[in-house]
């Protein structure tokens, strides 16, 4: 199998642009009040080689916008958007791959909990909870289904279990983790990994969201399995007193580390939080 690229930070490459993300629904908010530069940055990631665009739905989802004050045939409006922004965006591209990204329960919460794990609801509620955007994701057309930053072993039971339910769907799954080792809510990455080994449907298992300090140690952890995905942050540390980021990474450091991350096995490779087209440029370079 021959590396694939994937896009960075949407978020990031919005700020960049100029959106004002200091809300609940973070981007999915543009889906509603500037699509046009939601596509633009699925456009910039294409054009800075990217060949996978993975959609701005990691925040959308139907309790979400009716809490905003939207009905329910709004949101799911607005959740099929998400993958008609990037399908446009690939289009004019002359080419590439559209991932519906399936964002955890805890981006619903906006209380941090993707990064514990340390949620309200068992495996049945999430299970419940998932299923209506999942349906809406799985009818809208995308080539795949990106379930991402997915902290917690129950929460990736259910998104299995939701595999199950919807044999057409291909997907990857990303996890985020707190170490080299384990998810942010103490499972072994190798013990969640192992859900979907056999399943047909899982196109890779790896890591997202997640330092890349620790993304040696978790490709050790995945070897032998599926093909693995891996698109961690950029590096920076956020200093809440000071408020700012500390530790700039240098996108073509982080080329260079995607370099290794292949040759340690991983076959799906770009970035998330705070990288930006620059990033994907210096993995493309790296990788070529």
């Amino acid at each position: 199998m021959s590396t694939l690229v994937l896009d960075g930070g949407l978020a990031t490459h919005l700020e960049a642009l100029g959106a004002d993300l200091s809300d609940e629904l973070w981007s999915a908010r543009l889906l509603l009040e500037d699509p046009d530069l939601i596509r633009r940055v699925h456009a910039d990631y294409f054009a800075a080689g990217a060949q996978v665009a993975t959609t701005a739905g990691y925040q959308a989802s139907i309790p979400g916008f009716v809490r905003r004050g939207l009905d329910v045939a709004q949101a799911e409006r607005l959740i099929r958007r998400s993958v008609e922004l990037a399908a446009q965006a690939r289009d004019e591209a002359g080419g590439g791959l559209v991932a519906a990204s399936v964002g955890p329960y805890g981006a619903y919460l906006a209380n941090g909990a993707e990064y514990t794990g340390d949620y309200d609801l068992d495996e049945e509620g999430l299970l419940a909870w998932h299923r209506p955007r999942w349906e809406i994701l799985a009818s809208s057309g995308p080539d795949l289904l990106a379930c991402e930053t997915i902290p917690s072993y129950p929460e990736a039971r259910a998104l299995a279990r939701l595999l199950r339910e919807t044999p057409s769907v291909k997907a990857w799954v990303s996890f985020s983790c707190r170490d080299g080792e384990h998810l942010n809510d103490g499972t072994p990455i190798r013990e969640a990994a192992a859900l979907f080994a056999s399943d047909a449907q899982v196109v890779a298992v790896g890591v997202n969201c997640t330092a890349p300090r620790h993304i040696p140690s978790l490709l050790a952890a995945l070897s032998g399995g599926l093909p693995i995905v891996v698109y961690p942050n950029s590096g920076e540390i956020w200093d809440a007193e000071r408020r700012r980021w500390l530790g700039l990474a240098d996108p073509a450091e982080f080329g260079q580390a995607a370099k290794e991350w292949e040759r340690a096995g991983a076959s799906l490779i770009g970035g998330c939080c705070r990288t930006t087209p620059e990033h994907i440029k210096q993995i493309r370079a790296h990788l070529a």
